[in-house]
């Protein structure tokens, strides 16, 4: 998977061409032997009787017989539909599932740029917009989980769900037991809250609301690092009469915690000389949040002087590292026409494939349909597609409906590969032959390439040779293949253990931009804001999601592929709090129908205390979710210009839920 800030090691055992085993890896300096249900599924991939092993085509889509083909009839289909049109009318939208393989990401954007192709950031249905407000401040790198372990005295979860970083949860328990305090924030009661020392559970969407509060009483009470601001910030005054009027009281209204609460969080954060605050990747902004919160929590490490230093500033996200980690770039220059873009901005790109403006889309590894909010608006875009091409282990929602050619894709066993994680970079080497016709993405593109006559687009002679290509980089210190297979399969990289220890930063000025000029020519607000969500009427509960560790996104058809993924994790279970519950009927187990003005779908009732009043919450990649959610832009053209990953739609949603049938089964398990 692409767990991202987590990196897991396996050891897998093969007997006879087959996996019989699969264990976590004690000597991976990362994980240390920690390997999820995920993980250990993976040996369920290979041989699955699920999985996809040859081409297939058909004439016509939804009830259209599929048939098997070659790969050379596949790829002349393909070649010849991009062919037939200009080539900014070809489009690739790559996903999770060939970013297992970090060479994915660069193998997809290589092949766009030659050809003058779209090619669109798959981080917009995950981290981006979090990304986006954390880089507007300056702080887009973190520190390690060692870093943390070893040095903070104080951990703030901040939106961060220890099932989307579980090999983080173990520097965490290393903290405490040093006397460090732990701090989780959240919507609802996760396993983090029950790990930490003390939890505040904020309404969804108001994150930015409590971040504001504690930057006005640390101003107010004088408890902000003077000498550090006047040095390595810009715009502390405009900051600070920004958030006169966010006094406790008023974040009281705005959040549900009470202003003694948020006082008391805010000075002890601020009497701390090493907190390390570990924002949420995804889910928390996947709310009225948008970037909002992510913009206001970066601030505080500037506001009280804790960055540069050991055990201070931002902690593990997904999409950070403690630097630039950049791989050797072998992605060509664009070479499309300005007025010919179609910007990584998800309303833009439903605009566009609605207006027919896309003749062929490639989606190697990614189930479009259950990952763009809105779906019924994405079914609407993908049918004016001329030709669909999906590349993957086992058919998706995507592959099924809208399709037109779907593609066979090898496994990370059944490639040569690697893995960039926080602190080292890791060989996946191939052990197993390919399963039927599956290939490697590489190929595919290569392919196509010959087709198209864009020469030199695999210069390489093997999977080998590229690996080394994208190694070739001061941050892997230039290892090569070779040295890992010799000297094993991880390598120390030139990550620092904290981030910003030469109080430099990554913005026009060189310091943390309270105020940012940047943000302002982008028509983006200067300061960080709060906007108090609207609740429509008659869909009064908050939809919410988030991670667990049975799933990634929609990886193998939700999980379901996987027999001890499915068994597991079976069908959406929507968590829902006994004051609301007992205000529908509704009783632990039911089947229960969410719905809103954008659509509608089924999943069973867990009733459980551990979401408060107001607040529904599932975890996310089911189809049906996105039914629900809003594709509203959230940023403007300018911004996705500067910070591509940063154009994610709103994916916000307002419910409500009743029962589906009359029949009252039992318990699926309150907690």
């Amino acid at each position: 998977m692409n767990c991202l800030p987590t990196v897991c090691g396996m050891r897998v055992e093969v007997e006879d061409g087959r996996v019989t085993a699969v264990h976590g890896d004690p000597g991976n300096p990362e994980s240390r032997g920690f390997l999820c249900i995920r993980g250990r599924a993976a040996g369920e991939i290979v041989d699955n009787p699920l999985r996809l092993l040859r081409p297939r085509l058909r004439d016509r889509r939804g009830d259209g017989p599929w048939r098997d083909t070659t790969w050379d009839d596949a790829l002349d289909r393909i070649a010849a539909a991009i062919g037939s049109a200009p080539p900014h009318r070809t489009a690739v939208w790559p996903g999770h599932g060939v970013f297992v393989n970090t060479v994915g990401a660069s193998l997809s954007w290589r092949f766009a740029n030659l050809l003058g192709a779209q090619w669109w950031v798959p981080s917009i249905v995950c981290w981006g917009l979090g990304g986006l407000g954390v880089w507007l401040t300056g702080l887009p790198h973190v520190n390690t989980a060692d870093d943390l372990a070893e040095n903070a005295d104080l951990v703030v979860l901040w939106g961060a769900n220890l099932a989307s970083q579980p090999t983080t949860a173990p520097r965490i328990v290393a903290a405490r037991r040093r006397g460090a305090r732990v701090i989780a924030i959240d919507v609802r009661r996760t396993e983090a809250c029950d790990h930490a020392d003390d939890h505040l559970l904020l309404r969804p969407g108001t994150d930015a609301a409590l971040a504001l509060a504690v930057a006005h009483v640390i101003f107010r009470e004088g408890l902000e690092d003077r000498d550090f601001i006047e040095r390595h910030t810009v715009g502390s005054e405009a900051l600070a009469r920004h958030v006169e009027g966010c006094t406790p009281e008023w974040a009281e209204a705005e959040t549900g915690l009470a202003a003694a609460r948020i006082r008391a969080f805010a000075r002890e954060y601020a009497g701390s000389r090493r907190a390390t605050i570990l924002l949420g990747g995804s889910s928390m902004h996947k709310t009225a949040n948008r970037w909002h919160a992510a913009r206001a929590v970066s601030c505080l490490p500037a506001l009280t002087g804790n960055l540069g230093r050991p055990g201070a500033g931002m902690g593990p996200r997904h999409g950070a590292g403690t630097q630039s980690t950049a791989l050797a770039r072998i992605v060509p220059p664009d070479i499309r026409s300005p007025e010919t873009v179609i910007p990584s901005e998800m309303d833009t790109i439903l605009d566009r494939l609605e207006a027919g403006d896309v003749q062929v889309l490639l989606l190697p590894g990614t189930n479009m349909l259950s990952s763009f909010s809105d779906t019924a608006r994405v079914e609407r875009a993908l049918q004016r597609v001329g030709l669909i091409v999906c590349f993957d282990l086992f058919m998706s929602d995507t592959s099924r409906r809208f399709a037109d050619v779907v593609l066979p894709g090898t496994s990370w066993l059944e490639e040569t590969g690697l893995k960039l994680g926080p602190t080292h970079v890791h060989l996946m080497d191939r052990v197993l032959e390919p399963r039927g016709e599956a290939r490697p993405a590489w190929q595919l593109y290569a392919g196509l390439a010959e087709r198209l006559g864009l020469e030199g687009y695999f210069p390489w002679g093997s999977a080998e040779g590229l690996v080394d290509a994208v190694l070739d980089s001061d941050h892997t210190r230039h290892v090569t293949v070779e040295q890992l297979r010799a000297d094993g399969p991880s390598a120390a990289t030139a990550a620092a253990a904290y981030a910003y220890g030469s109080l430099r930063f990554p913005t026009p000025s060189g310091k943390v931009e309270l105020y940012s000029e940047r943000a302002l020519a982008m028509g983006l607000p200067p300061l960080p804001v709060h906007e108090t969500p609207d609740r429509p009427a008659g869909h009064p509960l908050a939809f919410v999601q988030g991670r667990t560790l049975t799933h990634f996104h929609g990886f193998y058809d939700h999980g379901q592929a996987l027999p001890s993924l499915a068994r597991a994790d079976p069908e959406p279970i929507l968590w829902i709090g006994p004051e609301d519950a007992a205000a529908r009927d509704i009783e632990d187990g039911e089947p229960v129908r969410l719905h809103n003005e954008r659509g509608a779908m089924e999943a069973r009732a867990r009733v459980t205390d551990r979401v408060p009043a107001g607040v529904v919450w599932m975890r996310d990649g089911w189809l049906g979710v996105n039914q629900l959610t809003s594709s509203e832009r959230t940023v403007p053209d300018a911004a996705v210009a500067a910070f591509p990953a940063g154009g994610s739609a709103r994916y916000d949603a307002f419910v409500e839920v009743e029962r589906a049938v009359a029949a009252r089964p039992g318990p699926v398990g309150s907690r």
